[in-house]
């Protein structure tokens, strides 16, 4: 009988156990569940960010044991490698690679094409006409407007009171050639082209000094290079013992005579030899050699003897007229500029722009 109560005492011991651990686990779920509900409440909040900060892994310990990295050095990560299917491009590109590269190319030739065209188009300095120059002649103007030894000024107010208002990135080659222009110019070239020969160099005028034509004062634009010619005797003057020539006329248009009588001396650097009618028909075959005046044939036998590097033959080419009071245009007068010298001594535009160059594509040309 004592057993059997034993018995029945231990099942009830055993029971209650049971049902106060399974109350204890009850209890820790609805904690746990309060817990949870707590922080959803309390998310965006202080409380919230220091729990989820409490919860975060150690970052260094998370470095450590990043699977990045490993013990052997000379073990490195594989990168990813993306796998697409191949287009039909790309199996043509690989049929054949020199028809691919043969597009790519002419691509690029295209694009380079279309922009040398562009740029022939605006020319030198930004000018859009000089396309109207003579072909002959075209090489000559580009390279001294590179050279920037073209400036070319608004024109002086006309007598009616009205000021023409060319295009400012228009040049006009086949336009006459101013006087002023050609002073300027013919100075400009010649000391930029004799840079580092201060013999050959022309000194431009100083304000300083009286003005040896009554038409340019000191206070015109264009003295100093008027002046300075006159004063080293390059443009006929009262200094010169031309009494006739007390103006200078400096917006008048420059002739063919002026053009070669100015600038042939500073090819020669030397005096003008004698000359005749009879010499320059025979040294030129020109029809007109009766009409053109004295001082101007020696300037013309001069220029005959320059040979292949002739500024007649440079700038008209071949003619058997002179036309002495005929006008010179722009893109005339800058081939005359183009060279200054001696057949022997000589230096050219292109030269200027390139001094490695020992001869010009001209200069070949001419001796051929």
């Amino acid at each position: 009988m004592a057993a059997v109560m034993t018995q029945q005492l231990d099942e009830q011991s055993t029971v209650q156990k049971i049902t106060q651990r399974s109350a204890r686990a009850a209890t820790a779920g609805v904690v746990m569940i309060l817990g949870l509900l707590t922080l959803s409440s309390c998310a965006g909040s202080n409380l919230g960010d220091r729990v989820g900060q409490s919860l975060e892994p150690d970052p260094q310990l998370a470095e450590r044991n990043s699977p990045s990295e490993s013990t052997d050095p000379d073990r490195t990560a594989s990168p990813r490698v993306t796998v697409r299917p191949a287009t039909e491009t790309d199996q043509d590109a690989e049929a054949d690679p020199d028809e691919a590269a043969t597009e790519t190319s002419s691509d690029s030739d295209s694009v380079n094409s279309d922009s040398q065209a562009s740029d022939q188009a605006a020319g030198a300095a930004g000018y859009v006409d000089l396309d109207k120059a003579p072909a002959e002649i075209r090489p000559y103007l580009d390279d001294l407007l590179t050279l920037e030894l073209l400036a070319v000024r608004s024109p002086a107010t006309t007598t009616e009171g009205t000021t023409p208002s060319p295009s400012a990135n228009e040049f006009r080659p086949n336009q006459a050639t101013t006087r002023r222009e050609y002073a300027r110019w013919l100075l400009a070239a010649n000391n930029r082209f004799y840079q580092g020969n201060p013999n050959r160099r022309i000194r431009p005028g100083v304000t300083s000094s009286q003005p040896v034509f009554q038409d340019v004062p000191v206070t015109d634009a264009d003295f100093a290079a008027i002046q300075g010619l006159a004063e080293a005797g390059i443009i006929p003057s009262p200094l010169t013992g031309s009494s006739t020539t007390l103006t200078f006329r400096p917006d008048a248009p420059l002739t063919r005579k002026d053009l070669l009588l100015w600038k042939v001396p500073l090819d020669t650097r030397q005096p003008l030899p004698e000359a005749t009618a009879t010499a320059v028909k025979q040294a030129w075959s020109f029809q007109d050699a009766d009409t053109i005046d004295p001082r101007v044939s020696q300037a013309l036998i001069a220029d005959h003897q320059l040979g292949d590097f002739s500024n007649i033959r440079r700038t008209f080419g071949y003619t058997t007229l002179f036309q002495s009071d005929k006008a010179a245009t722009r893109a005339e007068t800058a081939a005359v500029l183009w060279r200054f010298g001696s057949p022997t001594e000589g230096i050219t535009a292109a030269e200027v722009l390139n001094p490695t160059a020992s001869t010009t594509p001209a200069d070949s040309e001419d001796n051929e």
